[in-house]
């Protein structure tokens, strides 16, 4: 994939996006510092340009992780409801081609890959919701893994009646209420 990178501007208004979100939500990284993310975005052009793209698909991306082994950030779509501007979407390209009729525009993991992007484990999706809920009236793709995938089937997930679910489906199948969330490693 070639790298992206935003003007100086653009560059400018996505880290002001994000530092404000970083500040009205410290419940998510308590132990981390501004200053620390912005340093390592700072470093990584295209890293600011997926999350431009994540922001931009209503995704609202915060930090959420922080893993001292890597020296890694993990951004995660913090949406309250699935990422607007990433819905109506299948599972995978293949299951995107293996429809005949009614081909939704893209499909999850297609779109993470053009952004830049990856679909959140079952797990991240649990630890999302730990500082949550997220997606009371939505559901979102998670990754699946490839048992399951080799069968024809994907797994999403939501938060109703105050837990957690994940739940199976055929992953060419695309629905207005279902989209994915992201994360990105920086």
């Amino acid at each position: 994939m070639a790298k992206h990178t935003l003007s100086k501007t653009a560059a400018r208004e996505i880290l002001t996006q994000l530092e404000s979100r970083f500040a009205q939500n410290m419940s998510r990284h308590r132990a981390i510092k501004w200053a620390d993310v912005q340093k390592k975005l700072e470093r990584f052009p295209d890293k600011l340009w997926s999350l431009a793209a994540m922001e931009d698909s209503g995704g609202e991306p915060d930090v959420l992780l922080y893993d001292a082994t890597s020296d890694t950030y993990i951004f995660c779509d913090c949406a309250p409801e699935s990422p607007d501007g990433r819905r109506s979407l299948c599972y995978d390209p293949d299951a995107l081609k293996s429809r005949r009729e009614n081909k939704p525009k893209d499909s999850a993991v297609g779109m993470a890959a053009a952004m830049g992007i990856e679909l959140l484990t079952e797990d991240l999706y649990r630890t999302l919701q730990e500082h949550g809920p997220f997606d009371q009236k939505t559901s979102s793709w998670i990754a699946t893994p490839s048992g399951v995938r080799e069968r024809g089937g994907a797994l999403f997930g939501d938060y109703r009646y105050g837990r957690v679910f994940t739940y199976h489906n055929g992953a060419e199948s695309y629905y207005a209420a279902r989209g994915f969330r992201g994360i990105l490693k920086v």
